[in-house]
């Protein structure tokens, strides 16, 4: 990897770990929060619709079954743990160096 310009905070990743858990938690909640968020439009949708009679008569019909269906998709989303696959590999897996013989120096 190239290095940007010296004293960057950009890090550089060097293992498979994923992010912390404090991370995760914060990543799950924001879904969360979306994902109701757009319940909530949902079903301001269905008010705004039924008190102008704009549109065909099927059109809140969707967004009742969005309103219904999001709560369940948003708990799906947040219980998903972050599993996280770049591309990165640690490549060889076991070290084919040799090891150091054990100590024969018994101090």
């Amino acid at each position: 990897m190239a290095r940007t310009k010296r004293g960057s905070d950009h890090s550089i990743r060097i293992t498979t770990a994923s992010a912390g858990v404090a991370a995760d938690i914060a990543t799950r909640q924001k879904r969360y929060i979306v994902t109701m968020g757009v319940r909530t439009l949902c079903f301001l949708a269905v008010a705004v619709l039924a008190m102008s009679h704009f549109g065909p008569a099927w059109l809140p019909w969707i967004f009742v079954i969005a309103a219904v269906v999001l709560p369940y998709v948003a708990v799906v989303m947040a219980n998903a743990s972050n599993t996280k696959s770049d591309g990165f590999e640690l490549r060889g897996g076991a070290s084919q160096d040799k090891q150091l013989p054990p100590s024969t120096n018994s101090e």
